[in-house]
Parts: C-alpha cells; structure tokens; sequence
C-alpha cells in the first residue's frame, strides 16, 4: 500500500520517541485497538531498531512500522534490515529519500518552504512533513497546497493535538504526526489508549 493509502485508513502517525522495546509491543497494541496503522519509532530512542523490529515482527501485516528521526542513507539500511517500511526525516533530505524509495520503502521528508517540497517531490518523497508546523499555521498549509501538485499528502508535525487537529484538517492535511499527545517516555499502554481515544475522536 502507499501512504496514502495508509492514511486512509488512519491519518495520525504516532511518533514513539523515547519508547524502549520491552514497551513497545504493548504501546504498539493500544494503539492497534485505537485504530492507528502507521507508527514511527524516532532513532533518538533507546535501542529504536529492537523497537522497530519488535513492532514489524507484531504488527506489520496491519500496521505501517518504521523511523524517525532519520539521518543518514547507511540508517535507511538499518531500518530495512530491521523490517521497518517507512523514513522520516527532520529535513529536507534528498539521499535519504532516495535511499529508502530505491529499497522499495516509503519516504515522508521534512520541508519547510515550497522550495524544500518540491525538491523532495522531485526525489521520490511519498509525502512532506510540515515540521516544525508550530512556527507554520493552517493558513501556510493552505498556500502552500496551492501550488503542490493535486494529491500531495502533506502532514503537519509538531505541537498537534486534539484540538488543533480540525483547523488543520480543514486546511487540507493528509495527516498528522502526533509526539508527545499521544506518547512520553514513561507512558503506560493504558495511558497511551486514552490518549489515542481522544485524538481519533478528534477527527470527526
């Protein structure tokens, strides 16, 4: 499946970032039951391969695992091997996405300007991640999404909650990365389903 496909199904990313992996199958199973398919495991995280393979190895049949936080194309290598599907980046970063598309993964870079989204466009990106979005507003995603070519799914990353969430979606949002208001460090499965409850709630 794309991504578009993927967010379809549900349009919040979850960004796990400072999970450890004896937590994350039971993490990775609230949000499983919440109705969220795809899940990112930030590589600033503890033993974030372990997670990511844990989390593939679980749920990969209905749930689109992989990194964040991605840096490097020999990084792009380690998440394959570790059975993750999808890279993400903090910036618009050229030889990763195309690291990851020529492994047959699915690449969502970082931007910031229309000039960082069409240079990521143009080397395969299957989406752009707004980020940071809080400096951004729905007004910027509007603009910016009238020049993108129809169809470019573009996800503000970055201070989104619940009850931003509408404001975005309005603007025309592909989706979401949800951080903190979702998960942090210290979490419990319950907490994270709660959390998970409210955003998808949010939707509408």
């Amino acid at each position: 499946m794309g991504l578009n496909d993927w967010l379809t199904r549900c349009p919040l990313i979850a960004i796990l970032r400072g999970v450890k992996p004896a937590e994350v199958e039971a993490i990775g199973e609230a949000l499983d039951q919440a109705g969220i398919a795809v899940v990112e495991v930030p590589l600033n995280s503890p033993q974030p391969l372990d997670s990511i393979a844990r989390l593939a190895t679980r749920f990969g049949d209905r749930m689109l695992v992989g990194a964040g936080t991605v840096m490097t194309e020999a990084q792009v290598q380690d998440i394959h091997a570790a059975g993750g599907r999808l890279i993400v980046t903090p910036h618009a970063a050229g030889p990763v996405v195309r690291a990851a598309k020529a492994l047959g993964m699915l690449a969502c870079p970082g931007f910031f300007t229309p000039t960082e989204a069409f240079a990521m466009l143009e080397a395969g990106a299957d989406g752009l991640k707004l980020f940071p979005s809080e400096a951004a507003s729905p007004a910027v995603l509007r603009a910016m999404r009238a020049v993108l070519p129809p169809g470019t799914a573009v996800l503000p990353v970055g201070g989104i909650d619940a009850g931003n969430i509408p404001a975005w979606k309005d603007a025309g949002a592909a989706g979401f990365g949800i951080g903190s208001s979702i998960y942090k460090p210290g979490d419990s499965a319950v907490a994270v389903a709660a959390k998970a409850a409210k955003l998808v709630a949010a939707l509408g």
